[in-house]
């Protein structure tokens, strides 16, 4: 079997070009629909920092 970490030290080796090009079109993708998820999803951490905060106020206001 052969040693995977004596290929650390070499120097990379280029990657063809159209091969990058749809490597970074998936991640474009990928960012873009993560960005879309943040934007129509609620964020769960607010919303009940939010509730307790207006329970309070209501409870405060005589």
């Amino acid at each position: 079997m052969e040693n995977p970490f004596k290929h650390i030290n070499q120097p990379l080796k280029e990657v063809p070009p159209e091969l990058k090009a749809k490597v970074m079109h998936d991640i474009a993708m990928a960012k873009l629909l993560m960005d879309l998820a943040t934007l129509f999803s609620y964020n769960i951490g607010h919303v009940i920092d939010s509730v307790i905060n207006s329970r309070k106020n209501k409870n405060n206001q005589p």
